[in-house]
């Protein structure tokens, strides 16, 4: 899913109309979360991947 990362874990959790998105690079243990609409859960992850990119300074 996050091309060229290696393996990411995802986790979700819903908070009435928001969702919460972690996404954890599994070789690093680096986190980003990205909050947003709990309608728009695709676009909340692919946040989340694009602030774990820039984390680990490949974005």
């Amino acid at each position: 899913m996050a091309d060229g990362l290696g393996e990411v874990i995802v986790e979700s959790t819903r908070n009435g109309t928001y969702l919460k998105v972690t996404a954890v690079h599994v070789a690093t243990g680096t986190e980003a979360t990205a909050v947003g609409p709990a309608h728009e859960p695709k676009a909340v992850e692919r946040l989340a991947i694009v602030k774990l990119r820039r984390a680990l300074g490949e974005g």
